[in-house]
């Protein structure tokens, strides 16, 4: 098969990208580069720079390259954004994916893979989320997120077109310096930014109901993520008119405090958090319950929270060199794996 990977010069989706051409599938990104790397992409992967809104784009793209599946990474993705632009986020997260969905199918294109997001689930107030847990979004983020899964499996029972929606976790980690995150939203990242300038990383409440007070999350190595997509664009192949709705994460929580500690021991600093209040729709836990992804597809995460700081801390001095001057990080980094 030949897989159209859209946002495929992005942080998550040049991994994937990797992942899929290391498992011997042939791959093509399409991308705007509006936040993607160019530079990313392994030699020999075409790239067709462009917009999901743009109809003629992908119909081209579908046809030139033989496209036989998609997986469908690109989309905007802040939360805070999106509630400031709600209408920009609906256009292109719904009506782009509206876009390639038509385009795909008009196409002949037999499986589709979504990048969802754990986003869907808002605040559940339960100690493992699992794929039947309700869906209540608190952003438009996460609405969009959701309305993208209603339309892949609508589109799917009436076409026959075999989907899976994977629902991220929170993403972490690089599969080499290279390929590191370079955006300053996730919590690994913020914590990365203080630290090199030599300031307190922040925590937003430590009063929930946890046990030491500050908010869970569950941590997937992108590494992880990627091999979890080859697993679902593999099942869907074998499985014609196949639907799957499958979260991908470890099962295991780690609070923001733990979080901010081990970061601090990975990195050679030693500067402890300070605490500000609460963010708005922080829920305290959200810990993914992976059995489902493990049953049906045999996956399961195999790096731990560690490997992830230490590799993400790789790739931010690769940008960041200055950072290592005052406690040799490098070298830590390295020990501490």
């Amino acid at each position: 098969m030949t897989w159209l990977i859209t946002g495929g010069a992005g942080y998550i989706g040049a991994h994937v990208v990797r992942a899929m051409t290391g498992a011997g599938e042939r791959a093509v990104v399409y991308d705007d580069l509006s936040s993607g790397v160019a530079a990313r992409l392994p030699k020999g992967v075409p790239l067709v720079v462009g917009s999901t809104l743009d109809a003629d784009r992908l119909a081209s793209a579908l046809a030139e390259h033989g496209i036989t599946g998609v997986v469908h990474l690109a989309a905007k993705k802040q939360v805070g954004e999106s509630v400031e632009r709600p209408l920009h986020y609906y256009r292109e997260n719904i009506e782009g994916l509206r876009i390639l969905l038509e385009r795909a199918t008009a196409a002949g294109v037999g499986s589709f893979v979504l990048s969802s997001s754990a986003a869907v689930y808002g605040m559940p107030d339960v100690d493992l989320v699992t794929e039947e847990t309700p869906c209540v979004p608190l952003s438009p983020y996460g609405e969009t997120k959701l309305a993208g899964e209603w339309l892949v499996r609508a589109t799917g029972r009436a076409t026959g077109l075999s989907t899976a929606c994977l629902r991220y976790f929170n993403v972490a980690g690089a599969a080499s310096p290279e390929l590191a995150d370079t955006g300053v939203h996730n919590l690994i990242p913020m914590v990365f930014e203080k630290l090199t300038e030599h300031a307190a990383p922040r925590i937003f409440g430590d009063d929930y109901a946890t046990p030491d007070g500050t908010c869970v999350r569950d941590y997937i190595h992108v590494t992880d993520l990627a091999e979890a997509h080859v697993a679902a664009a593999r099942a869907l192949r074998s499985s014609p008119g196949r639907s799957l709705t499958l979260n991908i994460g470890t099962g295991t929580g780690v609070s923001v405090r733990e979080m901010i500690d081990r970061v601090n021991a990975v990195t050679g600093h030693d500067l402890p958090p300070v605490v500000g209040p609460r963010r708005p729709g922080d829920p305290a836990r959200v810990v993914a319950s992976a059995d489902r992804i493990t049953a049906e597809l045999g996956w399961k995460a195999r790096h731990d929270v560690q490997d992830m700081i230490a590799s993400a801390w790789q790739g931010w001095l690769r940008l960041h060199p200055w950072a290592a001057r005052d406690h040799g990080p490098e070298r830590n980094a390295q020990d501490t794996r």
